[in-house]
């Protein structure tokens, strides 16, 4: 089963995108290797849902080892510490928050505290079209409760209207039970008879979650979405929870800090009676990779 079901529609008349997406399975994978708590898990979750879609939205690479990606960073001064996630041209992703074990009192609405959680700062998005020249920017955080930036990142950044819903929701087994979102963007020269109608649409999926555990699928909810609107779906993508370290790219990355570097962090090993080897441990799937001192400074592999 996909971790991952994402919607891709627009309104006949060309007057705004949609995107629906169920990323229950992303969410609960990322739990699972984070050991995360409900909030974090609720954190990391929402922002692996919005990185989804807007790696979804980029165009495709051409070629296969430049893959298109954006990456969603979160830099606020709350207990969860620094969240990212990375989604690509498909929609799968992978993330990381700082402190998986962050625990905040539950809202007055019961709801779980994710501003809180996430604190003020700004919300920081990298574009990589594939072509060697990423484009980054960043926003305030508005609220921290992430799909308000998001809504807030394509405002002030790519003066895009969106409407953007996103939701994960809990069990008490702290498994994920469910996980998605919703994102509608004005295009240029769209019908303003179209805002109030999806205005008041919106307040129909304020706990997206919840219409997803009840089972109401991606087509269900682009309909309650866009009721009273014509629209068309173009297709549905299938993606996952997806890390990309591999021990070849692990290499690489010590291997770039130079044979000093190398060197000295090996002996630092030694000194403390520990093998004179390195490991390093990737943040998005908590993979580990151990590499002795000839594989490093010897030249074997």
């Amino acid at each position: 089963m996909s971790g991952i079901k994402i919607l891709r529609g627009m309104t006949s008349d060309g007057s705004a995108r949609i995107h629906v997406i169920d990323s229950t399975g992303a969410a609960g994978e990322a739990a699972r290797l984070h050991s995360s708590s409900p909030l974090a898990t609720a954190v990391l979750g929402r922002l692996l849902t919005a990185a989804s879609v807007m790696g979804a939205m980029m165009m495709t690479g051409e070629e296969p080892e430049s893959r298109p990606s954006v990456t969603l960073s979160l830099g606020g001064d709350g207990p969860a510490g620094r969240v990212i996630a990375v989604g690509d041209e498909f929609g799968n992703v992978r993330g990381y928050i700082q402190h998986p074990e962050v625990d905040l009192p539950l809202k007055p609405n019961g709801k779980l505290d994710v501003g809180g959680a996430v604190g003020r700062g700004t919300l920081s998005v990298i574009r990589d079209t594939g072509d060697g020249e990423p484009w980054s920017g960043s926003v305030p955080l508005v609220s921290g409760e992430i799909a308000e930036d998001i809504a807030g990142y394509f405002m002030t950044s790519e003066q895009t209207p969106t409407l953007c819903a996103l939701g994960v929701l809990v069990g008490t087994d702290l498994s994920c039970l469910a996980a998605g979102g919703v994102f509608v963007q004005l295009l240029p020269f769209a019908d303003d008879s179209l805002i109030p109608v999806l205005e008041k649409n919106a307040a129909k999926l304020s706990n997206i979650s919840s219409l997803i555990a009840s089972g109401k699928t991606p087509k269900e909810i682009a309909d309650i979405a866009l009721e009273g609107i014509e629209y068309d779906v173009f297709d549905t993508l299938t993606a996952d929870y997806r890390c990309t370290c591999s021990r070849e790219r692990m290499k690489r990355a010590i291997l770039s800090l130079g044979e000093k570097d190398i060197k000295k962090m090996l002996d630092e090993q030694e000194a403390e009676n520990k093998p004179r080897e390195l490991e390093i441990l990737c943040r998005f799937c908590e993979s580990r990779y151990t590499f002795t001192e000839k594989e490093l400074l010897g030249g074997a592999d």
